[in-house]
């Protein structure tokens, strides 16, 4: 029997509804959940671990998102039929929702947690990641684990004017601001998106008005626990506690700590002073003491490190590094660093610095996207490398991480629009973050902006980012432009903003705190606008313009297009005609029909070679025209005509016959041309009689003097008598 299902109905007001329903699948689950919108179905599900392992300090939190390929009826790619890692937009989705999940679980909660949300069914007209957050809240509020309260994450687009609530991808496509924004009904906890160069102010309203929905979606997730009838939240173990501790070693290093913070030093000066107040207080215990509450001294040393800089900043508007809240890091910039890439430069701002390249390249080294719900190709990508020795580190290498990933993509995402598109390149940014201190993914969008420009890509205008911090107790606050590690890791926001000179082109913001005013949120993003622009006048007082041209050991790319009739004819043969060009001219050649044409890509360093190229598509696409004049040499002679090749069509013959040599009977074809002589002739198209090309020497020359018609041969009906065939009037031989 199937089990009864309960559900409720988010409406998204627009006649498109959002279903949650629980009680039929993933029963012994702690929480499940099937969240559906029009053919597109997602599972989510979460179990916890009853106890912690001993000696965690932290929540061992995954939150995995896959998008299976059966949903859209497809198979997966690659020899083994299977899906195997999460691809990076997956990752991208899992950081979003883990972003938003991860700080209402209780602070002394350690045990293993899972959250695991899957597309099983597929809609195009769905987006499938702004329902991820949706999911994963609801199943846990469907669960005992201690969670503060419900949150969702919707993505809002600004088509023509008008907001959207989870658009289509067609309506995307037309979107000039597209943002995931995660929050709870009080407040905003986590955006992230890409605009067209909009205000500070449009940003606000579409921030604004995702939160509305998402206030009626976790209203409705309250309904859904309602009906189901809410579970008993469990009990665990709480981290242990010790009073007295604390506050003997929060007088102790709080105005320790307090005067380090003021002393104005670097990252590792600073780490160092804080680590002998720390070693000083753990001096008062003996090894074996230090076993049992060398974890709580960590703890409360780091609150009172905490708090001692946190009340620098709100209350002498002092900073670690002795900056006021608006001041911008020192900031020197490169191009052309390096010889051999095509483009390259250096952003060095405080302690980050980044090192960008530029690789041009065809369509064929395009990214291609192959996932259930999106199949594209990608001419413009960026990757970001977090190298451990940029914070002085010596760990484990184990790949790309998921943070490389999100700074990667959003790094990505300021840059892409600004890239024209006419670019004929496939164009790969890559981002070595050299040294790390605050915001390497801005420092990695103004590196690969000097680089675009230094490698002669068109950029549309100049792109620059920076982070900005906030430091509140509640009724002070302080807003923190360029904000250092430290700050990040202390502070109450994490606020990445990038654009050009007239407006904003991505964003991506972390709140750590509840019921953040949008006062405060606007004043940050104007704070970071002023910002922005000063560190976009560094960057263009290294490179004022893109370079008009590319670097000369760089491809030079040409695009031709050809009728898609002689697709064929520049392929050859098994690929020998192409094949051997390139060879011949050191060139890349990409064919791609598009709309019955032919798109020919031709990349070379050398101009010859890519002239070549040009050269043999124009012979083998020539079609003469009628009634023109043309060039021709003699290629080979016959005793009934010459065969000639336009001269600006090598490899293109035709037969001028030997009637149309001269206007005087010729004999021999040698006593008018001979081999390798060049003339012109005039093309008459297709001859009715021959049915062949028809060209003419004599046609333009100049009739002789009392030249006269030859009378023709008399015809028996339609045939010549020269060419009758007698052979049926012969007798039969007899044996």
């Amino acid at each position: 029997m199937i089990p009864e299902v309960k559900q409720e109905i988010i409406d998204l007001g627009d006649g498109r509804t959002i279903s949650l329903e629980t009680g039929k699948l993933a029963k012994q689950a702690d929480g499940s959940v099937v969240v559906k919108m029009g053919d597109a179905m997602l599972l989510a599900t979460v179990v916890s671990a009853r106890s912690a392992n001993p000696g965690i300090d932290f929540l061992p939190l995954t939150v995995d998102y896959r998008e299976k390929f059966a949903a859209a009826g497809r198979f997966p790619g690659g020899f083994f039929k299977r899906e195997a890692r999460p691809s990076d937009s997956e990752v991208l989705t899992m950081r979003l929702v883990d972003r938003v999940l991860r700080p209402l679980f209780p602070k002394d909660y350690h045990a293993e947690t899972q959250v695991m949300i899957q597309l099983m069914s597929h809609d195009e007209n769905v987006m499938p990641d702004a329902l991820a957050g949706l999911a994963a809240s609801t199943c846990i509020q469907l669960s005992d684990i201690p969670f503060e309260y419900p949150i969702s994450e919707v993505r809002v687009a600004r088509v023509d004017g008008e907001f959207i609530i989870n658009p289509s991808k067609q309506q995307l496509e037309k979107a000039d601001i597209d943002m995931m924004v995660g929050a709870s009904e009080d407040s905003v906890a986590m955006v992230e998106g890409e605009m067209h160069e909009v205000s500070e102010k449009e940003m606000a309203d579409a921030i604004k008005f995702a939160h509305e929905a998402i206030k009626t979606q976790c209203e409705a997730q309250k309904r859904l626990v309602e009906k189901v009838g809410k579970k008993e939240t469990r009990e665990y173990e709480s981290e242990l506690e010790d009073e007295a501790l604390a506050t003997k070693i929060q007088e102790f290093a709080y105005s320790k700590c307090y005067a380090v913070a003021k002393e104005d030093t670097s990252k590792q000066e600073r780490g160092e002073k804080f680590a002998v107040i720390k070693e000083e207080i753990e001096a008062w215990y003996t090894e074996e003491e230090l076993e049992e509450v060398g974890e709580l001294i960590g703890k409360y040393f780091s609150k009172a490190q905490k708090e001692a800089v946190r009340n620098l900043i709100l209350e002498e508007n002092i900073r670690l590094d002795g900056r006021k809240t608006t001041d911008i890091r020192p900031i020197w910039c490169e191009v052309n660093y390096l010889p051999s890439t095509h483009g390259s430069s250096i952003f060095t701002r405080g302690e980050t610095q980044a090192l960008a390249t530029v690789t041009l390249g065809t369509s064929k080294q395009a990214n291609v996207i192959d996932l259930p719900t999106e199949q594209s190709e990608e001419k413009f990508y960026l990757h970001y490398n977090f190298p451990p020795f940029s914070t002085g580190e010596a760990r484990p290498l184990r790949g790309t991480s998921r943070r490389e990933v999100g700074h990667g993509n959003l790094a990505q995402r300021a840059l892409k629009n600004m890239i024209p598109a006419d670019c004929p390149y496939t164009v790969r940014v890559v981002s070595e973050v050299l040294e790390s201190n605050g915001s390497s993914s801005m420092a990695t969008v103004c590196s690969g902006t000097m680089a675009l420009m230094d490698a002669g890509v068109q950029l549309k205008k100049p792109v620059s980012g920076i982070a900005m911090g906030l430091i509140t107790d509640g009724e002070k606050y302080a807003v923190l432009s360029d904000i250092l590690g430290d700050e990040d890791h202390l502070g109450d926001m994490d606020f990445k903003v990038t654009g050009t000179a007239d407006g904003i082109t991505a964003c991506q913001m972390d709140i750590k705190i509840k019921g953040l005013s949008y006062e405060i949120l606007e004043k940050a993003l104007n704070q970071a606008k002023d910002g922005r622009l000063h560190i976009l006048e560094k960057l263009t007082d290294t490179i004022a313009a893109p370079n008009q041209s590319v670097k000369a050991h760089a491809p030079k790319m040409v695009t031709v297009t050809i009728p898609g009739d002689f697709i064929g004819a520049l392929i050859g043969p098994g690929g020998k005609v192409i094949q051997e060009l390139q060879k011949a001219t050191k060139t890349e050649i990409v064919i791609e029909e598009v709309d019955e044409q032919g798109v020919v890509e031709i990349l070379g360093t050398d101009q010859a070679g890519i002239d070549a190229v040009l050269a043999k598509i124009e012979a083998i696409t020539f079609k003469p025209e009628k009634g023109e004049t043309y060039e021709v040499k003699v290629i080979k002679v016959l005793d009934f005509g010459a065969v000639v090749e336009y001269i600006q069509a090598p490899g293109n013959e035709v037969l001028l016959h030997i009637s149309e040599l001269a206007w005087d009977r010729t004999d021999n074809v040698t006593d008018v041309v001979n081999l390798g002589d060049v003339f012109e002739v005039k093309y008459f198209g297709i001859d009715p009689k021959t049915r062949k090309e028809k060209v003419s020497r004599k046609a333009l020359i100049p009739k002789p003097e009392g030249y006269k018609e030859r009378v023709p041969r008399e015809r028996d009906g339609n045939r010549d008598n020269r060419s009758r065939d007698h052979r049926g009037d012969r007798k039969p031989r007899r044996n």
